[in-house]
């Protein structure tokens, strides 16, 4: 019987059935049935077409359908319009079609996409459910063999021992139970104590690493310190990460594999002292754990505080480390000090260092090297800075010079200059021949062991005597080649540009010589030429360097400072962005003021920088306060009754650059004696403060301030304290001002000058008056206001002034020699006939250092 059972089947009436699948979310579809009604089409009946005729059928037909298009039209619409209508209807049909057939096309992708991850998802899970079956019957299988393995040496220990007979053991039993539970594959009831002993495993797993003891991690009631001493996170719930951490070892452990990696030992570099998370980070342990032992030590203390070297070394038993001691200085190792292999060195332009007297024309030679004109920019013409240049000759060469002052307070700063450079020009004026200076930079350029070129310079004066500048050097063993010596000497003029062209021949000659190399791969190296305090741009120092390559971002140390290269500026005024061996710059970047002479180096990282500036200065300081502890109580007794009698002179000094700084403190060290002597409170870099300025009110000092002026908080507090203020831009000027001031501490000069003598001839005592000497003056004059000194046998018994003088009864103010008078002496009458009085004047003359 079939399902209809002759019956019409339900349907939806004319109307055509279709379907369209629903999506919903998670893959899920739904596919629904839905009717689509047709249009009702106006056919004409066959009655109406029957009484035409049948020729004009197909006439009929045409007209039909225009009278049915027409009356479907709508009003005051064309044929053509009409057209174009039906085709843009049709061509929305066509891409409704298309658009469909698309989305069912997506429709089955996004379909068979669906299944394929679910049969993925599917196999993966397949793959895991049989891996861990896998895995438990490894471990079922493991934990049979060990109670087989526990069995039968149980089994052979009770047939060596004599069975009691109390607790006989059924073997047989035992044996029957191990081979009923092998073929169930499951293990036997005996090795419930080794699954016991996995989940005692486990939970002292758990303990050891500081978890809590509870099952899944989770610590139970309130936090106490004990608790979070001892044990615990304080609540902390478990992350992500951790969690995964946790499932991996457990999946290690049910493989077979070792549940925690073997705790690795380390060598912990000790100082003696260190911060609590610096010696975390050295352990390489969590800074918590490190707190929470020192804790337990006793010590409370936070992560950032330090601790002294015994006690981070019990820390470090304590975590099963070793400890390795280091020294402070071990921190400077981090410097580069590699020796360059042969293949990595490279040609490198000479350094040449301008040294001589004062005025002997050095700049103004550097100045017709440079083409530029550098001395017309210098106070007093005199050069007070180090200057660094880079020249390029006509032949192509490079060229770094140095131009140092001549003058005799910047030793220091010529002996830089000598200690940086491979070549040193000696300028000599023709007119001047050898000079103090001049002897001073042979000096330094013996000490250094640099080669020397002697130019003689001002060739073109009419007094000019070139041969007897060469004469002069022959007394301080410098012997050039015009004498059968070694030293090049050329016979120069920077008015004329006269032998230029043959210095700087003789310059490079000497270079090819010296074969001068550096490796610019390597961590860069220089020395520090001059420094200074820049209003705008902070602190600036002019570096040389000298191996490497200094490049912008670079983090350094120079002595005491450190910092991170933010600019370099080349002689030209240029920034760069790096400079290369034998190359002078300019850089910005600093922490603070470096003292000129210190050594750049440039390091990895701005801990290493901090830490090592950091030792040096402490180092410093140090050494300050030993030099100043070594002096003994008598000594500082000796030194406070010496300093009793001399007389004081305290300065401010401020300067614009540190060389300059140093040059005039140890010019005015030099000036004073036994009575007198300047004391500099305090000198500096940059421009002069209100600090200053309170500092020079509280001792009475003045301000001098070299190439740099007050700001004007300074100048009004200066005004309303009094503190007097003095600009300067020669050091010939500060220095003579200073020894004017510090000669008017000086006590004047007592010079006596003998005006007459007397001879007593007969001594009267006179009423009220006392003693009277009647005498008569042998030789000169003798006045009233004059001393006197009473001589008996050429013996000085007595000195002092005359209470009166007299001549015939009446007061005179002098007596003529040859004449007679009464003296009568203040406060003193031992007087007697013979004695002589010396009649003086006493003058004060000023003295001056």
């Amino acid at each position: 019987m079939s399902d209809t059972d002759g019956k019409k089947p339900l349907g939806l009436g004319g109307n055509r059935p279709g379907q369209v699948k629903q999506s919903f979310s998670h893959g899920r579809t739904k596919s629904v049935v839905v009717e689509t009604k047709r249009k009702r089409v106006v056919v004409p009946k066959p009655g109406a077409a029957g009484d035409k005729p049948r020729g004009s059928a197909a006439s009929d037909s045409a007209a039909a359908r225009a009278v049915a298009s027409s009356s479907k039209r709508p009003a005051g619409i064309s044929d053509a319009e009409m057209e174009r209508r039906l085709k843009a209807l049709a061509a929305a049909k066509a891409r409704e079609a298309e658009e469909a057939k698309a989305r069912a096309a997506e429709e089955k992708a996004r379909e068979e996409e669906r299944e394929r991850r679910r049969a993925e998802a599917e196999a993966k899970e397949r793959e895991d459910r049989e891996r861990e079956e896998a895995l438990k019957a490894k471990a079922e299988e493991d934990a049979r063999k060990a109670e087989e393995a526990k069995l039968r040496a149980q089994k052979k220990e009770e047939v060596r021992k004599p069975a009691a007979k109390d607790a006989p053991v059924d073997a047989a039993a035992a044996q029957a139970a191990a081979s009923r539970a092998e073929t169930k594959g499951v293990a036997s009831r005996p090795a419930r104590p080794e699954r016991d002993q996995r989940d005692n495993n486990r939970t002292d797993d758990r303990d050891s690493r500081g978890k809590g003891g509870d099952r899944d991690g989770r610590r139970s009631g309130k936090l106490s310190v004990t608790a979070a001493l001892q044990g615990g996170e304080g609540g902390r719930q478990r992350s992500l990460a951790a969690m995964k951490r946790k499932q991996e070892r457990a999946k290690q452990k049910a493989m077979g594999q070792a549940t925690r990696a073997e705790k690795q030992v380390r060598d912990v570099q000790l100082p003696e002292t260190i911060v609590v998370s610096e010696l975390a980070n050295r352990m390489a342990e969590r800074a918590a754990d490190v707190v929470k032992s020192l804790m337990n030590m006793g010590m409370m203390v936070s992560m950032n505080q330090t601790i002294d070297a015994d006690t981070a070394e019990l820390v470090i038993e304590e975590f099963g480390h070793k400890t390795v001691r280091v020294s402070d200085a071990d921190v400077e190792q981090v410097i580069d000090q590699v020796e360059d292999k042969d293949e990595d060195l490279k040609s490198r332009p000479p350094i040449i260092t301008i040294m001589g007297h004062v005025d002997h024309g050095k700049t103004s030679l550097l100045d017709a090297i440079r083409k530029a004109n550098v001395v017309s920019g210098e106070a007093g013409g005199i050069t007070q800075h180090i200057g660094a240049y880079q020249v390029t000759t006509e032949s192509g060469a490079v060229l770094s010079f140095l131009d140092t002052p001549g003058h005799a307070a910047f030793t220091s700063m010529r002996a830089r200059g000598a200690n940086v450079t491979d070549i040193v020009v000696l300028v000599v004026a023709a007119d001047d021949a050898v000079m103090p200076q001049t002897v001073e930079a042979i000096n330094h350029a013996k000490a250094a062991k640099v080669p020397m070129i002697v130019a003689i310079n001002k060739i073109d004066k009419p007094d000019a005597d070139p041969q007897k500048v060469r004469t002069d050097l022959l007394q301080h063993e410098v012997i050039v080649e015009q004498l059968s010596g070694e030293v090049q000497d050329v016979e120069v003029s920077a008015q004329t540009g006269q032998g230029l062209d043959e210095l700087l021949e003789a310059i490079a000659l000497q270079a090819e010589i010296l074969e001068l190399k550096a490796n610019p791969d390597r961590a860069a190296q220089g020395a520090v030429i001059e420094a200074k305090l820049d209003v705008g741009r902070g602190p600036v120092a002019t570096v040389l360097v000298q191996n490497g390559t200094l490049r912008r971002g670079d983090i350094f140390v120079v002595g005491e400072q450190w910092g991170k290269v933010r600019a370099l500026i080349n002689d030209q005024g240029d920034r760069v962005e790096e400079a290369g061996p034998s190359v002078p710059v300019e850089v910005l970047g600093l922490n603070g003021t470096p003292e000129a002479g210190d050594v750049l180096n440039v390091v990895e990282t701005e801990a290493q920088a901090r830490e090592i500036a950091e030792y040096r200065e402490e180092a410093a300081k140090d050494k300050r306060a030993a030099a100043g502890a070594a002096v003994t109580l008598d000594q500082l007794m000796a030194k406070a009754k010496a300093d009793e009698n001399v007389a004081e002179l305290p300065v401010v000094v401020k300067a614009d650059v540190q060389g300059s700084a140093e040059a005039i403190v140890q010019a005015l060290e030099k000036v004073g004696n036994d009575e007198v002597r300047v004391r500099v409170l305090h000198y500096g870099v940059g421009a002069i403060t209100e600090s200053d300025i309170g500092l020079a009110e509280a001792s009475g000092a003045p301000v001098i301030g070299f190439n740099v002026r007050a700001n004007a908080p300074a100048r009004n507090s200066a005004n309303q304290k009094g503190v007097e203020i003095r600009y300067y831009s020669i050091i010939y000027d500060l220095v003579d001002d200073i020894k004017a001031a510090a000669s008017g501490l000086l006590s004047a000069e007592v010079r006596e000058n003998f005006i007459g003598y007397a001879e007593i001839k007969q001594v009267f005592k006179v009423t009220g008056v006392g003693k009277v000497a009647g005498c008569l003056v042998t030789e000169g004059v003798a006045r009233r206001s004059a001393g006197v000194r009473l001589l008996r046998d050429n013996v000085v018994i007595h000195e002092g002034t005359l209470k009166t003088l007299k001549r015939h009864k009446d007061e005179v103010k002098e007596v003529q020699s040859g004449q007679e008078c009464g003296m009568a002496f203040e406060n003193y009458d031992d007087i007697r006939e013979s004695d002589v009085i010396e009649i003086f004047e006493r003058e004060e003359v000023e003295r001056t250092l």
